[in-house]
């Protein structure tokens, strides 16, 4: 009876007539074999968003939200940035420019078939999506979720990398609050718990690399960061906010989440948000 029970309740949640409906633990168990996987979902208005994923995740991090704009007409394109997906001894060799590839890779590809394309990163994913959209001035917006302008305790922190690659440690096991970091979230289910220590200075120099050039940002910007964040500083989505150049720009404060909220969060309203935004720009 109990299986029954299940049963019909995954069906209702999965074939709910809106995603934002759909529970999002329950939907991880049924789509764990597409967790290391890249997606794209056709739409049907010309108008395109890729979605990228922070530092060692995967594009299930931001599936949901990808599967929310197909709904609205979008298509949606979740690239897999290389060295994830896999194990984490992959990313010994990866340098942040593999990351931006893939970023460019992507976006052309979306090109191909829609008028406008959006760009929509969590975490390490929104720097690179700003350090694309420098580069690449027809991007027609961007979407930064838990995005670093600079990383918390970034020089002590680029130290201590350096004395531990010196000790010869080259792996490190991921540290999370007790209080948002429990073991059952998606965004701790879906990525690599330890990662080589070389990978962590391609992630700062990731945020380095943003900061060069941000005030060339002139496309709509909206900048969204939970207010308990512990991998961020706290004033980084104000820092972004005041220093791109765009005309069009809007801050989200997120209350109570994890760093990389947009996978486990069930607040509706931030996927109808990230909708309007685009629709509006």
């Amino acid at each position: 009876m109990l299986k029954k029970i299940k049963k019909i309740s995954m069906g209702v949640v999965l074939h709910a007539k809106n995603i934002i409906f759909a529970d999002p633990k329950l939907m991880y168990e049924h789509d764990k074999k597409l967790i290391d996987q890249s997606f794209f979902f056709n739409g049907s208005n010309k108008k395109g968003v890729l979605l990228v994923h922070g530092w060692t995740s995967t594009p299930y991090e931001v599936r949901r939200l990808g599967k929310y704009l197909n709904e609205n007409g979008y298509t949606t394109m979740g690239i897999k940035l290389a060295g994830h997906g896999t194990v984490s001894s992959d990313l010994e060799k990866v340098i942040w420019q593999d990351w931006l590839e893939n970023v460019r890779v992507g976006y052309f590809e979306l090109k191909k078939t829609c008028d406008q394309v959006y760009i929509a990163g969590t975490s390490i994913g929104g720097d690179l999506a700003l350090i694309f959209a420098e580069q690449q001035r027809d991007v027609s917006g961007l979407i930064l979720m838990a995005t670093p302008y600079q990383l918390r305790f970034e020089k002590i922190g680029m130290l201590f990398v350096q004395i531990l690659l010196k000790m010869k440690k080259k792996y490190r096991k991921k540290f999370y609050p007790p209080t948002f970091g429990l073991s059952t979230t998606i965004t701790r289910l879906i990525s690599y718990q330890t990662y080589p220590t070389k990978s962590l200075l391609q992630a700062f120099e990731v945020v380095c690399q943003m900061r060069k050039n941000i005030s060339n940002i002139v496309v709509p910007v909206l900048i969204m960061q939970s207010t308990h964040d512990h991998i961020i500083q706290k004033n980084s989505m104000e820092n972004i906010f005041n220093k791109i150049s765009s005309k069009v720009k809007k801050k989200i404060y997120i209350k109570k989440a994890y760093h990389t909220f947009i996978s486990d969060i069930k607040n509706e309203h931030i996927f109808e948000d990230i909708l309007n935004f685009i629709e509006k720009n």
